[in-house]
């Protein structure tokens, strides 16, 4: 069973690796990776000169700590929330609703997004001029991007992620619950204390595999809500990658931004990993 998992992980993410190569070349493609010329660290070099470095490395890392501060409490809390759930029909009912917007394209997303914030007729500036306000530009406005960015991700990924504390919750023993009510614990007793404490490592685990993607981002969906009136804000490493190597076909610079971004995530995961195993005894390896 685990032979067609292991196939797709070789093609798809091992062997591939291989083209990492060209982040050294100047890469010709008709040449391939074995004709073309060796250029050493030339690319990385020209990208932390580039004057466009620091604002793709503040907007990049500033959405991925949006995400962490608002986007990673909110599964853990929809999760906890649906546990105190009694009335087991409302249960399911609202946790399928939390689930829906995981999958919806992106693209229909994005589109639900540029339809409910249009200047004109968008839903939220028609309420905004019935309290009679200014009808706001949100894709105009480069302050709005961060807000709506990590909201969308926010509403289309918190009901799947709390999937994975849920079943975190179910490993923990009903007899501790009936031990701490037997001894006069209230429900906010019982949730710090035992229930907290029982998902704790899968929160640790969760928040260092976060930690990978921190200079990363929703490609697709930054791709499908930025233009150039807002790239103070929404221009990111992933989108600028995009500009370079398919738009410039500058391929060997464009893999030498992603290379820099695969090692700093792996070196944020082994730190984090590092730290989280001398503090409580909980990491991925």
């Amino acid at each position: 069973m685990f032979i067609p998992v292991l196939i797709w992980y070789v093609l798809f993410a091992y062997w591939p690796m291989y083209g990492l190569i060209i982040s050294f070349q100047k890469y010709n493609i008709v040449k391939g990776i074995s004709g073309s010329t060796w250029v050493g660290l030339k690319h990385f070099i020209d990208f932390f000169n580039d004057p466009f470095f620091a604002r793709l490395m503040w907007n990049t890392i500033l959405l991925n700590v949006y995400g962490l501060l608002f986007g990673f409490p909110i599964p853990i809390l929809l999760a906890l929330a649906f546990n105190e759930i009694r009335n087991m029909v409302f249960k399911r009912i609202t946790q399928t609703i939390s689930y829906l917007p995981y999958f919806i394209s992106t693209v229909v997303v994005a589109g639900i997004a540029l339809t409910f914030l249009s200047p004109t007729m968008g839903l939220i500036n028609v309420l905004i001029e019935k309290l009679g306000l200014e009808s706001i530009h949100f894709f105009q406005e480069p302050q709005w991007f961060r807000t709506i960015y990590t909201s969308l991700g926010i509403w289309q990924s918190a009901g799947f992620s709390a999937i994975i504390y849920f079943a975190a919750l179910s490993g923990i023993s009903p007899e501790l619950y009936e031990a701490a009510r037997i001894d006069g614990a209230n429900r906010f007793s019982q949730l710090r204390w035992i229930t907290l404490p029982g998902i704790m490592p899968t929160i640790v685990i969760m928040f260092i595999l976060n930690l990978g993607s921190m200079l990363g981002a929703d490609f697709q969906k930054i791709i499908l809500l930025y233009n150039p009136t807002i790239y103070e804000t929404a221009d990111v490493l992933n989108t600028y990658v995009y500009r370079k190597g398919l738009i410039d076909f500058n391929y060997g610079f464009a893999t030498a931004v992603g290379l820099f971004q695969g090692i700093v995530g792996f070196m944020l995961v082994y730190a984090a990993n590092w730290i989280s195993r001398k503090v409580n005894d909980t990491s991925l390896w």
